[in-house]
């Protein structure tokens, strides 16, 4: 039973009462006394106890709620972990309408789901003893119909909250760049950082081994031999490594080369079976090229080719590495945009790149599939900012295919807009909320998983900022988020 069926209710006392108490709080203080009596009429105040949730995030959306009493806190899980979004209180706070935030805002809560026909975006637990005024959903939509009094309130407040919830959507998408740049490039510079180092503290014993080698082979060797030797060695060097990927037979031609190197007193023969090996030569090539060395010789012979193979090998591993780190310091600047102005000429084709580069641990499991035509013109804009968009359409395609499937990119030029289409093969998006994705705080992940804003923000980002559209396909098996950019048009 409301409060305005009761007895006590219904006398001119309680009424005066009972609107004094509604017109002290701003979103109804301009409401006329009837106005004000059928709101009492329709609506109920629910007591919540210390720690009791008024509603949860993903909830489907009921009522609109006004603080009568007490606080309310806000908060929302995001992946994994809980913020605190806001807190709802009836007690003045420092500031109030002098920060930006319209001071009506901490008394109500639950009016954009409600707008939205969508679910809560968030969790409201009650802090101590708490009052609330319940407003179903109906009543909400009449309320803002014969109260518009209470439209020129809420809607403010509206707007605070969408741009506000954006600005951290955005602070948050800056965060997880950073982060996904750090993952990215750590993962990365882990594997030449350490081909490096390893071939560094290598290095320096192999050149020691080739001196006391070389010493020793030129004291036995005469000089036709050391020619033939060398001769032998550039032949060795100049052949290519094999494109054989079957491990189990490059390790069985490793080993007999290895057994039969050993068999003529080679001290050291890994060096040379590994590099004879990997270039798709058996065991009968060096037999029949080291026929004319002497067999007393023919072990210093062996193990100067080791020594000096050995050595090349590692001198290769470190000048390989130098250009791999090179290019991802490359693809971090292109990513992040470092030292360039914000708006500038940029090719799309390089950030897609950048970003896959950047994503690389997250699309371990995944086929990438690249399909972008060539000559591409390049585009006027916000490289940086469209990485953030890259970054969300990829990390979304993956999430969708479970982390295993085809990540297709595609580019082209259609008439004078710039086509970027990124595909995955992952279970689709459902056929009623297509038409919703890039709503602010509409989500199709579980709850705790997103936040509701990436892809607004990316349709923010192309659509205002770049002057393009951002659409969406999908079936199956088969979603596809289509970019379109004008080439060099004005944002």
């Amino acid at each position: 039973m409301t409060e305005a069926s009761t007895p006590e209710a219904r006398t001119p006392c309680a009424n005066l009462r009972r609107r004094a108490r509604l017109r002290d709080i701003e979103l109804f203080a301009e409401m006329a006394d009837d106005q004000l009596d059928w709101l009492s009429a329709v609506t109920e105040e629910r007591p919540l106890g210390d720690g009791d949730t008024l509603f949860r995030d993903g909830d489907q959306a009921t009522h609109f709620y006004v603080l009568l009493k007490g606080e309310l806190v806000v908060t929302k899980i995001v992946d994994g972990r809980e913020e605190l979004l806001t807190r709802h209180s009836t007690r003045p706070r420092p500031g109030d309408g002098h920060d930006g935030k319209p001071s009506a805002a901490h008394r109500f809560t639950g009016e954009l789901p409600l707008l939205t026909d969508g679910s809560y975006v968030a969790t409201a637990t009650a802090s101590g003893h708490t009052v609330v005024l319940a407003c179903p959903k109906q009543v909400f939509y009449d309320m803002l119909v014969r109260c518009p009094t209470v439209a020129r309130v809420l809607l403010p407040v509206l707007a605070w909250r969408i741009t506000s919830s954006e600005i951290q959507a955005r602070n948050r998408a800056t965060v997880t760049a950073l982060g996904t740049l750090a993952a990215g490039l750590a993962h990365e510079l882990n594997n030449p950082a350490a081909a490096v180092a390893r071939a560094a503290q290598d290095l320096g014993p192999a050149l020691d081994r080739l001196v006391e080698t070389s010493q020793h082979w030129g004291s036995l060797a005469t000089a036709q031999e050391r020619s033939d030797l060398s001769e032998l060695i550039g032949e060795i060097l100049r052949t290519p490594l094999t494109a054989d990927s079957d491990p189990f037979h490059l390790a069985d031609r490793e080993d007999a080369v290895a057994d039969w190197a050993a068999e003529r007193g080679a001290a050291r023969p890994a060096p040379l079976a590994a590099a004879l090996a990997e270039r798709g030569l058996e065991r009968d090539w060096p037999a029949a090229r080291t026929a004319g060395i002497r067999s007393g010789v023919l072990a210093a012979a062996l193990d100067q080719m080791s020594a000096l193979l050995e050595a090349r090998a590692l001198t290769d591993q470190l000048r390989s590495a130098g250009p791999r780190i090179s290019a991802l310091v490359a693809a971090t600047r292109d990513y992040a945009n470092l030292d360039r102005a914000p708006r500038q000429e940029f090719s799309v084709t390089d950030g897609l790149e950048a970003t896959l580069t950047m994503m690389r641990p997250r699309l371990a499991g995944v086929r990438i599939v690249r399909e972008y035509a060539p000559d591409l013109p390049a585009v006027t804009g916000y490289p940086t900012e469209l990485n953030q968009v890259w970054t969300n359409l990829i990390d979304n395609a993956v999430d969708a295919m479970d982390g295993n499937g085809t990540l297709t990119l595609r580019t082209c030029l259609q008439g004078g807009c710039l086509t970027v289409e990124i595909g995955d093969t992952g279970h689709g998006i459902p056929a009623d909320a297509l038409s919703r994705i890039f709503e602010p705080f509409y989500t199709t992940k579980d709850v705790g998983k997103g936040t509701g804003l990436g892809l607004h923000l990316s349709y923010r980002i192309v659509t205002q900022r770049h002057g393009g559209s951002l659409t969406a396909r999908s079936a199956p098996g088969s979603t596809w988020l289509v970019v379109r950019m004008p080439v060099n048009g004005d944002s």
